[in-house]
């Protein structure tokens, strides 16, 4: 199995705004980019976003953005190759939960699986299977804010889950059902502050115990900025594509893209590919910038306990078992 894992893709504002007007997808995605994406057995990242025309702002005193991605961007995620999304952040409700309900929709008539949110607790919690490479891979989505976007009973919503205080029970739970339904659990959490080059303690402290509770891969966003991996844990990986300034120290505007593979007994290694993201458009890293972005994984993942290793085409490996 081959799975292509990316991180927070914001497909509104600026991106939007192309995506309104009519522009050709290939403006939005290298050819390089989608190659590795349609290329592979299954591809999931976090939709930063909803994908409607409807709906209000969240009345959410002091929240900065609101990201909200015409209906066209439902189709620019299938041409990419994406099989399946998490919904569980933090903008998933920046325009309500008409516009969070029109999101599920859109996807769901592209032929694009969603988890992290639902119209109720029951949903946002569930896990979907993906069937990859011959394998049932599960998928299941969480985040730790905010918590006024939580589903409820009857109400539309994320699977919020406070990991500050360790892993709730429902999490652990969904987890070890996932896992003994499935060839390889993968889960997706959002978790942490924003721009931060390491994981904050209270992640290192769910990381591990998301793995007990049954997960074979981990693999975290929130940050904007990739951090390192140990084991089976990507701890944040990242945006994909966006257009946001861009901080000069920290570099958000290079990434990475995730390709796993795995076998029945789980995941081998990750191949980290390194990414580029221009102004609205995201592309392969070229020299200078993989080696940066690859220099900075790597000590990273030293930081953490976890290794990379340079190989072909200026990407970086790293065991997951």
């Amino acid at each position: 199995m081959r799975v292509v894992l990316a991180g927070d893709t914001m497909l509104g504002r600026g991106v939007g705004d192309r995506l309104a007007a009519g522009a050709a997808f290939e403006e939005l995605f290298s050819p390089a980019v989608r190659r590795i994406c349609a290329a592979a057995d299954a591809c999931v990242l976090n939709l930063e976003c909803c994908v409607s025309d409807r709906g209000q702002r969240w009345a959410a005193p002091g929240k900065p953005f609101f990201f909200r991605a015409p209906p066209r961007a439902a189709a620019l995620l299938s041409w990419l190759g994406v099989g399946c999304v998490t919904l569980a952040n933090n903008h998933a409700l920046d325009y309500g939960s008409v516009a969070l309900l029109d999101t599920l929709a859109h996807l769901r008539d592209a032929g694009i699986a969603a988890v992290g949110a639902g119209p109720d607790t029951d949903a946002a919690r569930a896990w979907r299977v993906l069937y990859a490479g011959g394998l049932r891979l599960g998928v299941l989505g969480c985040t730790d804010h905010p918590a006024d976007f939580a589903a409820g009973p009857t109400a539309p919503g994320v699977a919020y889950a406070e990991l500050h205080q360790g892993v709730p029970d429902w999490l652990a739970g969904q987890i070890a059902a996932m896992a003994a339904d499935c060839d390889l659990a993968l889960v997706l959490p959002h978790w942490g502050p924003n721009m931060t080059t390491r994981p904050v303690p209270y992640v290192r402290t769910a990381a591990p115990r998301l793995l007990a509770a049954g997960a074979a891969l981990v693999a975290g966003h929130s940050a904007h900025v990739c951090h390192g991996a140990a084991g089976p844990v990507l701890y944040d990986m990242g945006d994909l594509i966006d257009d946001y300034a861009v901080d000069p120290d920290l570099r958000n505007d290079l990434g990475l893209l995730f390709e796993v593979t795995a076998d029945a007994h789980g995941p081998v290694h990750a191949d980290a590919v390194p990414l580029a993201l221009d102004f609205c458009h995201t592309r392969l890293a070229r020299d200078r910038e993989a080696a940066w972005i690859g220099r900075r994984f790597a000590a990273a993942c030293a930081e953490l306990g976890g290794t990379a290793a340079p190989v072909a085409d200026g990407r970086w490996r790293v065991p997951l078992r």
